[in-house]
């Protein structure tokens, strides 16, 4: 049961978020083509923080699905996956987005970042990150053909799709419309959009 109303995720923009174990949250994607760079934190130590790479080994899969218990680089639960009404197509295989990204793209001038996005947005709740860690990008499309050759499509997501995720400890998640708009991982306009999400149960925003 819904604790709150759905609140947005401005385009290229982020927002960190306090959970406590036992908390669910709905990310929902809107307009149903925009990716969302996900991180979470341990409220209590920001070094440990959710790990793509060792989460990959936890459920032994590059996609998480439903039922999937994502863990932090030192191997704790962090974050069960509970539900997602989308084709279920997420990555946890590429770098968020920074401006060495956008400057090898051609981009003169800065540019909006998935990294910037995470700093800033923890920044709010007097937090500094170890690092940028790998993120779960939910919706993003990358495939690969038989070689292991990746490319990046345009999302498979409808309107109104969302995931929804359980806290399995105290934490910071952020999630950041991601601003790329350089290569259409964001839908054939390459426009990114805002998000919104709902806290499914109390806690601490």
């Amino acid at each position: 049961m819904s604790t709150s109303t759905p609140e947005a995720i401005p385009a290229n923009n982020a927002i960190a978020i306090k959970l406590s174990a036992g908390d669910s949250i709905k990310l929902i994607n809107t307009h149903g083509s925009q990716v969302v760079d996900t991180w979470a934190f341990n409220a209590f130590d920001p070094r440990e923080f959710m790990s793509m790479e060792h989460s990959r080994v936890a459920i032994q899969k590059i996609v998480p699905s439903v039922r999937d218990v994502m863990v932090t680089n030192r191997r704790n639960p962090i974050l069960t996956f509970v539900e997602d009404t989308s084709p279920g197509i997420h990555d946890t295989l590429i770098a968020a987005c920074d401006r060495f990204r956008y400057e090898q793209l051609g981009c003169k001038g800065y540019h909006p970042s998935c990294a910037d996005n995470l700093f800033a947005s923890l920044k709010v709740k007097g937090i500094i990150p170890p690092e940028v860690p790998s993120p779960w990008n939910m919706w993003m499309h990358v495939s690969s053909d038989k070689l292991g050759r990746l490319s990046f499509e345009t999302p498979v997501s409808k309107k109104g799709d969302y995931v929804v995720l359980r806290a399995e400890c105290d934490l910071h998640i952020v999630f950041s419309c991601c601003p790329q708009d350089m290569i259409p991982i964001n839908g054939c306009e390459s426009t990114p959009k805002e998000c919104h999400f709902e806290i499914l149960s109390k806690c601490e925003v």
